[in-house]
């Protein structure tokens, strides 16, 4: 379908939507570098299919987002090294302000709360939002993500070399890297090299924006841990989590859900750091379940 624009805090920020207005509203939060469009349509089908009217957007510096200037990559690279003060100065924005976009959607809709889905990246932001603004968040799914402690969901050597490896100059180049980044990440017995080379030619096509990720990357270090914020939750939350994840490892989902009061942990044996179809199924059962219980 087409891509709406929303004003919101003073950027525009790109969106869809998906099934009947007057239905639960749900929201779906993307994460590092990843557009919209890295939802599966599969997975926004079937959540249209069990009544929720599903909004998919692009974070700020994504997709048909503003994208927005400054962010140093040498601070980035630095903080990431092990033993580091973390020392980023100044950086662009926070999760708060990336929170604040999704929620500001929200608003441009008419929509006072929703139900929250965030994957990665996208799920340190959903878990913002409930800390921040909770009567906005009516459920919280926070996928393949983690609390912002460091000693938690670690990656891989390998993922890590994927996250901060150069820049790409040109289309194939971007497309090669993008496959082989989701080699790497992906969960093992479901990468398909077709599919992902199909993804990465329409992710390039629709944005590239390499400096934005530094951004994002820069937002999740300079927002710290949500440990305290998670701990005092009142919003009905569900953990999901790959067992096999090599970029956010388990101990990040594991964390999450230990901390947050009454969550539930649902750990999927086969999968990586991706939503292949073989799991869209348990992942709508977990998101449906968790938004039945507030009504029941």
């Amino acid at each position: 379908m087409t891509t709406a624009i929303a004003p919101v805090n003073g950027i525009e920020i790109g969106y869809e939507t998906h099934g009947n207005p007057d239905d639960e509203p749900l929201l779906l939060v993307m994460g590092l570098g990843a557009q919209l469009i890295a939802w599966p349509p599969e997975l926004c089908d079937a959540l249209v299919d069990r009544g929720f009217f599903v909004i998919r957007y692009d974070n700020r510096d994504t997709g048909v987002s503003t994208q927005l200037d400054g962010g140093d990559g040498v601070a980035l690279l630095s903080a990431l090294v092990p033993g580091s003060e973390r020392q980023l100065g100044d950086v662009p924005y926070t999760l708060s302000d990336m929170a604040a976009d999704g929620l500001g959607l929200l608003s441009h809709l008419g929509i006072e709360s929703a139900h929250v889905v965030g994957a990665s990246m996208g799920g340190m932001i959903a878990q913002t939002m409930a800390i921040e603004h909770p009567a906005r968040v009516r459920t919280l799914t926070s996928i393949m993500s983690m609390t912002g402690e460091l000693e938690y969901g670690e990656p891989t050597p390998e993922a890590l070399a994927v996250l901060v490896g150069p820049a790409a100059t040109t289309r194939e180049e971007a497309i090669e890297a993008s496959i082989e980044s989701s080699r790497v990440i992906s969960s093992p017995v479901h990468f398909d090299e077709d599919e992902a080379r199909t993804r990465a030619a329409e992710a390039y096509d629709r944005c590239f924006n390499p400096a934005g990720v530094v951004r994002h990357l820069l937002a999740i270090l300079a927002s710290g841990s949500r440990a305290e914020g998670l701990s005092q939750l009142a919003v009905p939350t569900v953990v999901i989590h790959g067992a096999l994840d090599p970029l956010i490892t388990p101990s990040g989902g594991e964390r999450t859900a230990e901390l947050v009061p009454g969550a539930d942990l649902l750990m999927l044996e086969d999968m990586g750091h991706d939503l292949p179809p073989a799991v869209i199924g348990p992942v709508v059962e977990a998101i449906t379940s968790l938004a039945a219980r507030v009504h029941a």
